[in-house]
């Protein structure tokens, strides 16, 4: 899957709505701990909810453009606030059924 479509996003952020965030972005950034944290949460699930924190160097924005490209699969679903919404479809036994991108 190369893009998601608005369709798809909004599906995505519905089901995201009640997650609670499991991965902190602190002061370092995006570090190779941290893409190592999300690498791990996304083994047990799919979605995702990341936190930046006050004291992180950089904007919500960048912060999620670095999550989804330095997670191989990783997408970007929504920023808000400080709080970015990640996906990653499991390679075998995908849980989350996307709306078909022409429907």
């Amino acid at each position: 899957m190369d893009k998601l479509t608005s369709r798809q996003r909004a599906h995505l952020r519905k089901l995201a709505h009640h997650l609670k965030p499991i991965v902190l972005v602190g002061t370092d950034g995006v570090t190779p701990a941290v893409l190592s944290s999300v690498n791990d949460a996304f083994r047990t699930r799919e979605l995702i909810k990341v936190k930046l924190q006050e004291s992180a160097p950089l904007h919500v924005k960048d912060a999620a453009g670095e999550l989804s490209s330095g997670v191989t699969g990783a997408h970007s679903v929504q920023t808000i606030g400080r709080t970015i919404v990640l996906y990653r479809p499991d390679p075998e036994t995908p849980e989350i059924k996307l709306p078909k991108a022409g429907s």
